[in-house]
Parts: C-alpha cells; sequence; structure tokens
C-alpha cells in the first residue's frame, strides 16, 4: 500500500469499484438484461422485444462491456504512473459481473475500505443515488455491512477531463461541416443527454433545491456544462465561426406514455429544424459509445437528419480520451490523498458544501417519489 492511499483521519482505502450499468454479452442474454433494467416496473416481454431489436442489430451485445474492460485497464495503468496502489474491481448494476459478486470477491481478497467510481457524471437518482442504493444493497446482501465500507466519487460533470475532449469534438465537427460549406449560422449544436421523468429530474441534487418544474441539478449540471463547452469553443474558433444556434436535447425515453419526461427529443428537434443545413450532435450527457449512443443517435437521429437533409456529425463521447482517464483517476486520488486539489471548472452554488457534508454527495439528494408520494 502506497503513503497516497491514506486518507486524513488514518482509514485506508485498498481498492477501487469501478460500476456501470451492465449489459448483454450474447442474444440469449437480451432479454433476461432487459428484465433485470425493467425489474418491477411490469413490462411484458412484448415490449422489450422491440428495444432488444437494438441490441440484436449490434450482434446480441453491448458495447458498453468492452468499453468499460478498456476504462479499467487504463485507470489501473494510470493510477499505477501515480504509484497508487489500488486493484480495480468491476460490478454492474444489470448484468454479470454483479455488484454483489465483485463485493463477496474484494471481501475475500482483505478490502476493508474501497472507492466507488461509477460511469455516470451528473445528479440524478438513476445516474448517482441509485449507486449508492446499489452498494448498500450488495453490502446487505452478502452481509458485509460494517465490515466493508464503499465511498462513492462525486459526480464529474465539472471536471476538465470530462469536458475538454466533448470541446475538441465540437471544434473538429464545426470544421468539417464548414469544410463540406456549411457556415456557423446554418449549423445547429445539439448537445444530447438521457431523458428521465420530471418528477425525478425536480428532485435532483440536495433539498434546498427542489422545484417542480426546474429540472433540478440534472438539468442545471447540463445545462452549465453546455456553456462551458460553448464558452471555450468560441474562446477556441472565435465568435465569428462558432454558431449560436446550440441547445439541450433527450433521447432514449421509456416508460409509460402518460408519465411526463424531460423534452424535447432529439428528433423532434431535428425534425423541426428550419433554416439550417447541418446538425452536430454532441452525447454530453454520456461517458462512453454504448447502445443509447450507437443506436439512438448514430442510427435513429442520424436517419431523421438525413430525412430532413441536413448533413450530420456526431461528436464522441469522452470515455477513449486519456484526459478523462485522468480525470477518473483525480476522482481516485481526491479520496486516497490528503490534499490532492478538487478540479472543477464550473459549479453549481452549494456543490462543494453538500460533497462536504457527506463525504462524496448529499445522501438526502437525487430521491425518487414512490407511488405513495413518498421520497425513497
Amino acid at each position: 500500500m502506497t503513503e497516497a492511499a491514506v486518507t486524513e483521519n488514518g482509514g485506508a482505502y485498498t481498492a477501487v469499484l469501478f460500476s456501470s450499468f451492465g449489459g448483454p454479452e450474447k442474444h440469449e442474454d437480451v432479454i433476461p438484461f432487459l428484465r433485470n433494467v425493467t425489474r418491477g416496473r411490469g413490462i411484458p416481454d412484448e415490449r422489450l422485444e422491440e428495444v432488444a431489436t437494438h441490441y440484436r442489430a449490434l450482434g446480441g451485445r453491448s458495447p458498453i462491456n468492452e468499453q468499460n474492460r478498456a476504462l479499467i485497464a487504463r485507470l489501473e495503468a494510470e493510477l499505477k504512473r501515480r504509484r497508487i496502489d489500488l486493484p480495480v474491481y468491476w460490478g454492474n448494476r444489470n448484468w454479470e459481473p454483479y455488484v454483489a459478486d465483485t463485493v463477496r470477491d474484494m471481501h475475500n481478497d482483505g478490502h476493508t475500505k474501497v472507492v466507488g467510481l461509477v460511469t455516470s457524471a451528473y445528479s440524478s437518482y438513476s445516474s448517482c443515488h441509485q449507486y449508492h442504493e446499489d452498494f448498500r444493497k450488495a453490502l446487505d446482501e452478502t452481509g458485509l455491512m460494517g465490515t466493508l465500507a464503499i465511498d462513492k466519487a462525486r459526480v464529474y460533470y465539472n471536471h476538465p477531463g470530462f469536458l475538454e475532449p466533448v470541446v475538441d469534438g465540437v471544434k473538429s465537427a464545426l470544421e468539417a461541416h464548414r469544410a463540406n460549406g456549411h457556415e456557423p449560422e446554418a449549423i445547429e449544436i445539439l448537445f444530447s443527454t438521457h431523458s428521465i421523468p420530471t418528477t425525478m429530474a425536480d428532485v435532483s441534487g440536495p433539498k434546498s433545491s427542489w422545484e417542480k418544474g426546474s429540472g433540478g441539478w440534472y438539468v442545471a449540471q447540463h445545462e452549465a456544462a453546455i456553456e462551458y463547452v460553448m464558452a471555450r469553443v468560441r474562446e477556441d474558433l472565435g465568435a465569428e465561426q462558432t454558431p449560436e444556434n446550440y441547445q439541450l436535447v433527450y433521447q432514449s425515453r421509456s416508460g409509460a406514455p402518460h408519465v411526463p419526461w424531460l423534452e424535447p427529443d432529439i428528433n423532434d428537434v431535428i425534425d423541426e429544424l428550419e433554416a439550417r443545413s447541418a446538425v452536430v450532435v454532441v452525447p454530453i450527457g454520456f461517458v462512453t459509445d454504448h447502445v443509447e449512443v450507437v443506436w439512438d443517435l448514430d442510427t435513429e437521429a442520424k436517419e431523421t437528419a438525413e430525412n430532413k437533409g441536413l448533413a450530420f456529425v456526431r461528436v464522441a463521447t469522452s470515455g477513449s480520451d486519456d484526459r478523462f482517464i485522468g480525470a477518473l483517476a483525480d476522482l481516485v486520488q481526491e479520496a486516497v490523498t490528503p490534499g490532492f486539489e478538487r478540479r472543477a471548472v464550473i459549479d453549481l452554488p452549494g456543490a462543494l458544501e453538500n460533497e462536504k457534508r457527506t463525504g462524496d454527495c448529499g445522501l438526502e439528494c437525487c430521491l425518487v417519489r414512490t407511488p405513495e408520494g413518498t421520497f425513497a
């Protein structure tokens, strides 16, 4: 164990738990995986088959698994380069390797305190708070509550290692469109993220920020990230070469039609664009090019743009960039190295205080409203 892995209070982190959504590896995994994703929602297999076609078109497997393996290998190498001697374990929410099985492995290997990293950059129930629940459920299931501690790292929508690759991607996309004769005023930039129910969005962030119809910190964090990216693009390309037309849009909606989700949908926006000849689609809400990027954007959104007669360029996600690997390593080092500088280029009011309140993020943040009207 290196000295860098000793915390201020004397407790030592001995490993990292890398946790993600999970995805199927072969055709026969697809429906069981989707049943796990929708557990408790009463969605019939007939409806799941509609979504399964997206996975079957990609060979019955999700790209997220290989992407996560690559992220873990590169993170381990970066931690080693920094002389932080922590092994990285992998546990998923919805498919093998499951979090509970990984927790058992960590315990069997002698670990008692680990840092939790997740593949979601923003605050909401499903992208942050539910990972806290995943960890607690796994500890309960394995009987290791009180024996093994998992401290989830903070959200990182504001880390330069996540945002700077987006800046470069937008610049490259704009330059590609310009090379094909599309002027800035004819280009629309669509920053896309996963839609979530509006009730979930409104209670993202600490209770002090909850307000019906606000979209909570989930929307506010995306909007702040977008403004940072566009300011950096404007700084590098100049105002005259930077489109003024950009907006936050949503994708991958699921669930009952009568339940309000965040809008507008990316396909609706593209279909209604006027006086534009090209679009740049930026998956700013995602870390890697998994199914919801490859299918919902590269297939469906691209087809919508083509039907509209619009040139289409999709910006890459940050996950393959060395700067993003550095960001993940920074999150680990924030936890294990006393005095290590927290790197953030933007923050919402009260964000840092909220992190300090519990050591990682507010445990009363990002709750979900139950059918009875309470929060869980």
